[in-house]
């Protein structure tokens, strides 16, 4: 099993940011026929959608909530000494993304800085790889940023796709603490022999201008992700449990993908898993890929107690094929923010040449 504890770290602070601009599914009924739209709707769970407007990326939405959550905590850019940037949404080729924010946040020269390509399983993967960073030694604090913007490469004729993506960006931070304390447990899996179950086949370097526009679109195969998914996530539910030496009750809030209602109403059901612990977020926001995660972590539990540490399973499963669990304790100084963006795409200044 590709399971691992850590410890010697702790989740200082969670932002997430949505895009302002909103779209009402509902109200795309007479391009896609009212009817398909309703059932889609009803069965994807997705009424409203955040969707970034002409000019605004991942990065524009990552550095937004990563210049939040540092005022937040009072850390000064330069006392950051690694940056992660998870997206399957690059605003380039090259440079990485992580350069890219690291400039217009101002960090050191001393801060490492690197992309990680993974789409829906991309936040448990980011916190393992900034909390191994830690456990490592060398860094006391590390943003680990998770943004995807799944509107863009969503193709406007395939209403199974478009009414489903939502956009967002996030910012994670993580210090070191002496070890000891509550440890984090991952599990990290992959399967490329089903690679082309969600995929964009053009626009890169096996097929820079492809002659069908539609591949450079995301193609899905709705049934194969389905199948993996209610094969796959259940056993690492459970799994992670036992490494872990928790029961079902023992976790105070299961933080799933928002990868559509059907398919959560599933795996809560085959996982025994109490349904008031499963916050939804996808009525509002879409799916957004990986950054699903922060999000329905910042907003499922905005409210929770203040007076105890509270333990969240995370889960994130998709294109790949690849899916990953973490167990983390959030104690009661864990700042949690979620917001709107408020910065107009027509300020998006990029330093890139």
């Amino acid at each position: 099993m590709s399971f691992s504890r850590l410890d010697g770290f702790r989740i200082a602070g969670v932002s997430t940011i949505v895009p302002a601009t909103q779209v009402d599914n509902l109200s795309l009924g007479d391009r896609y026929g009212a009817d398909d739209v309703r059932k889609v709707v009803s069965m994807a769970g997705v009424r409203q959608r955040h969707v970034v407007s002409a000019g605004q990326t991942s990065v524009d939405l990552c550095t937004e909530a990563a210049q939040r959550l540092l005022d937040t905590l009072g850390w000064a850019p330069e006392s950051v000494t690694g940056l992660i940037m998870v997206t399957q949404s690059p605003d380039h080729f090259l440079p990485s993304s992580a350069c890219v924010v690291h400039g217009r946040l101002g960090m050191g020269v001393d801060c490492a800085a690197f992309d990680v390509g993974l789409g829906c399983s991309g936040y448990p993967y980011g916190l393992y790889l900034a909390a191994a960073m830690l456990k490592g030694g060398g860094h006391q604090r590390i943003l680990m940023l998770n943004g995807d913007t799944p509107s863009r490469f969503t193709s406007p004729d395939d209403h199974a796709t478009t009414l489903l993506f939502g956009d967002a960006g996030s910012a994670t931070a993580l210090e070191a603490v002496p070890a000891g304390g509550p440890a984090a447990h991952f599990g990290l899996f992959s399967d490329g022999a089903g690679a082309e179950a969600l995929i964009m086949k053009g626009g890169a370097f096996r097929d820079r201008f492809p002659a069908d526009a539609r591949d450079l679109y995301v193609r899905m195969d709705g049934a194969g992700v389905f199948n993996f998914t209610i094969k796959r996530v259940p056993p690492m539910v459970q799994d992670t449990l036992n490494v872990a030496g928790l029961g079902v009750q023992d976790v105070d809030a299961y933080i799933f993908h928002q990868s559509n209602r059907f398919i959560m109403k599933h795996l809560i059901k085959k996982c025994g898993l109490p349904e008031d612990r499963v916050p939804f977020t996808l009525e509002e926001t879409g799916n957004c890929g990986g950054p699903s995660v922060p999000v329905t972590l910042t907003r499922g539990l905005a409210q929770r107690p203040k007076d105890r540490s509270q333990c969240a399973m995370l889960l994130g499963y998709g294109v790949g094929l690849s899916w990953a669990s973490a167990i983390i304790h959030l104690d009661p100084a864990c700042v949690l923010l979620h917001g709107v963006s408020t910065v107009p795409s027509d300020t998006v200044q990029d330093p890139a040449p």
